[in-house]
């Protein structure tokens, strides 16, 4: 019999059943997480947004991209036969353009998918607290009862003790008492 069940009694039906199911879940997502150490299994799509947003987000790309636009401008500046894209640089805004254009939407992808996990982990941790408040209320409630345990005991030994005080009086009062 676990504590859970020994104290099923001082609990209302709904909270020791909510109590069961978030056990339940809390052995089947530990199962889960001992069995994937890795990411869940992601579509193609999912993976490239990922990938797209981390590699745009690092400083790697940020430093490759500046050394291309820099040599992009100092060539088409500096060149003396041809100029592919001169200044005002239409050609690499329209690149840098097409860049945004579709970087945005994959890195709004990525967020999204981040955003779904975080959502489910912040469900998980609301249970586990849920969980953690009902565990908490049962230490409340058996910490009462050993409370009440002993007092009733401590009661019933001042109870005790008073009748013994007593009983010893009686029996000195009538042993000094003077016979008539």
């Amino acid at each position: 019999m676990s504590v859970v069940d020994g104290v099923r009694h001082e609990l209302k039906e709904a909270e020791h059943q909510l109590l069961v199911q978030l056990r339940l879940l809390r052995r089947s997502l530990r199962a889960e997480h001992a069995a994937v150490k890795g990411e869940p299994d992601l579509t193609l799509g999912q993976r490239v947004a990922d990938t797209v947003a981390a590699t745009m987000g690092s400083w790697k790309f940020i430093i490759i991209q500046t050394t291309i636009l820099l040599v992009w401008i100092v060539l088409n500046v500096t060149a003396y036969v041809q100029k592919w894209d001169p200044y005002p640089f239409i050609l690499l805004n329209l690149a840098l353009s097409f860049q945004a254009a579709y970087a945005a939407p994959f890195i709004m992808m990525s967020q999204n998918r981040q955003q779904d996990i975080d959502r489910k982990e912040a469900e998980e941790d609301h249970q586990i607290n849920i969980k953690a408040e009902l565990e908490i209320e049962l230490l409340h409630q058996k910490l009462d009862a050993l409370r009440e345990k002993e007092v009733l005991a401590l009661t019933e030994a001042i109870a005790d003790l008073t009748e013994l005080l007593q009983a010893e009086r009686r029996a000195k009062g009538g042993a000094s008492s003077p016979s008539a």
